[in-house]
């Protein structure tokens, strides 16, 4: 097959590159090499064997080149992170999904299936148990419980903390950060318009995707590598709200082959899954496990910050993928590991999280519990 991946120069998909030429697909990258991402310009595992178009996903010229001849496309671009940039996460999310469709209608292309990248921030919080046994998905926390420094989610009518549960597919959206909007509007745009041109369409929610090839410059996205390049210019990792936060962190092999298999299974379109290992990590275990694999004693820092818009709980119930004939076979111990020797290949790595975050407290996407919640 001859297939298109955009946003192939990233974490995720220059994995899906890799598992495609390895089998003997012809593949085709679109990536706009965006700065804050890959500061020194084109990264060396792009591959010669692969056809490179640099250019933004919402360029019609470029899309029309990238897609040429393309039967599959693998749809990974996006713009990602906690920043102040509202407007840009819409416009390269929402907007380039959209430009992609509108490329194949205008040019009448002939393409088999997409598969496109969205995320578990579409949901907000995960589900939680009552004490009665019924379930809950709450809103957001409110500002004034998180300046209060009380982070578990509570239930509204008796003020007990609730049991964080797995969230399956049908749990809905509620995400109201940037971010999630513009990856809600991708995936139902995406969906929406391949049914109106008769294309199969696969959306994948992914977990937290980490690994090799996750970006060591971005300081506001991708916690593992940003705990990383602090821990190894001898600083400690800094870690919101108090630790006990959970997420599910997923190897990006285990995505990129979640990527193959539902592109490739007859029985998969015009759905959206969840990719994930449905295994709960807090942050300060994730913090200390990255230390620890990086053979580094520099206990975590807690300086009683938080964003708002994070959630307290979020885990993938990925049983509909399970019983699609997908699993995920790496553990976080595992894959950090994976993770911890390539970046120490890496040389001196600039630790960019701190001058960030300064600038992003200014803005407000980092605050102090205990700051004036404004109502």
């Amino acid at each position: 097959m001859k297939a298109l991946v955009t946003g192939g120069a990233g974490l995720i998909g220059s994995h899906v590159v890799d598992l495609l030429l390895d089998r003997g697909d012809e593949v085709t990258i679109l990536d706009v090499l965006e700065p804050q991402t890959h500061p020194q310009g084109r990264p060396p595992w792009i591959p010669s064997e692969a056809r490179f178009v640099q250019g933004d996903v919402r360029d019609v010229d470029a899309l029309g080149d990238a897609l040429a001849g393309a039967d599959i496309v693998f749809h990974q671009a996006a713009f990602g992170g906690f920043t102040d940039q509202m407007s840009h996460y819409l416009d390269v999310n929402a907007t380039g999904t959209a430009r992609i469709f509108e490329v194949i209608r205008n040019g009448g292309l002939d393409i088999r299936k997409v598969v496109l990248a969205s995320s578990q921030a579409i949901f907000g919080e995960g589900p939680y148990r009552r004490a009665d046994g019924s379930t809950f998905h709450p809103p957001l926390r409110p500002l004034a419980q998180l300046d209060a420094g009380e982070w578990e989610v509570r239930d509204p009518a008796t003020g007990a903390a609730l049991d964080p549960l797995r969230a399956g597919e049908e749990l809905s959206p509620d995400g109201i950060t940037p971010y999630a909007l513009s990856k809600y509007f991708e995936e139902r745009a995406g969906l929406a318009l391949g049914r109106s041109l008769g294309i199969p369409v696969v959306a994948l929610r992914y977990a937290v995707t980490y690994g090799p090839r996750q970006s060591v410059h971005n300081p506001y996205t991708g916690v593992i590598s940003i705990f990383a390049s602090r821990l190894l210019n001898g600083m400690p990792p800094v870690v919101f709200e108090d630790g006990r936060q959970t997420r599910d962190f997923i190897f990006v092999e285990d995505v990129a082959r979640a990527n193959l298999h539902v592109m490739d299974s007859d029985e998969i379109g015009d759905d959206v899954l969840n990719v994930g290992t449905g295994v709960p990590t807090r942050m300060l275990d994730l913090a200390q496990e990255i230390a620890s694999v990086l053979g580094l004693d520099l206990e975590p820092h807690l300086p009683g910050e938080y964003r708002p818009g994070d959630v307290r709980h979020f885990v993938h119930d990925p049983a509909k993928l399970n019983r699609l004939g997908f699993v995920a076979v790496h553990s976080v111990r595992d894959g950090l590991a994976r993770f911890a020797e390539w970046v120490t290949a890496q040389g001196p790595i600039e630790e960019r999280f701190s001058a960030a975050a300064t600038r992003l407290r200014a803005m407000g996407v980092i605050r102090p519990a205990g700051a004036p919640s404004g109502g």
